[in-house]
């Protein structure tokens, strides 16, 4: 077996890829938008106890699942080309609409309670929710261009 020739710093380096502070800006706004409509969406709801369904993060994910899978879709098959609006919408409003780390959070709490089914409940049906609201909001997208 044959010792390995060390590489070149060059062709071992990973792609350095250049920050576009507008794309930056574009996601944070975006994010800003989505954080406080999901701060307004779960506000305008009550607290959910530990034993029952977590209605308000269940109602935004789904709806940022439909609104990621419009989105894409239009911004990629109907919309002119842009650098920022994928950005805006996909990563920054969307991304920050959902929240995964918060259902994350409400599944162990079932768990710490003793609510393993109604956990098991809740990360099955969003995950199917999910889904098919992207692909609803998906067929949308394409329906509307249609027309």
């Amino acid at each position: 077996m044959q010792p390995r020739t060390p590489q070149p710093p060059e062709a071992s380096a990973s792609v350095v890829t250049r920050l576009d502070g507008r794309e930056l800006a574009a996601i944070f706004a975006g994010g800003c938008v989505g954080a406080l409509a999901r701060l307004g969406l779960v506000e305008a709801f009550p607290g959910v106890a530990a034993g029952g369904w977590p209605w308000p993060t269940f109602t935004v994910n789904i709806v940022g699942a439909f609104l990621l899978g419009y989105l894409a879709t239009s911004l990629q098959e109907r919309l002119p080309v842009s650098a920022y609006r994928r950005p805006f919408l996909g990563t920054g409003l969307c991304g920050a609409l959902t929240t995964f780390a918060l259902v994350q959070v409400e599944l162990v709490t079932m768990l710490d309670h003793g609510h393993s089914a109604l956990a098991a409940g809740y990360a099955a049906a969003s995950l199917a929710a999910g889904f098919a609201a992207v692909f609803a909001g998906t067929a949308l997208a394409r329906r509307v261009r249609e027309i």
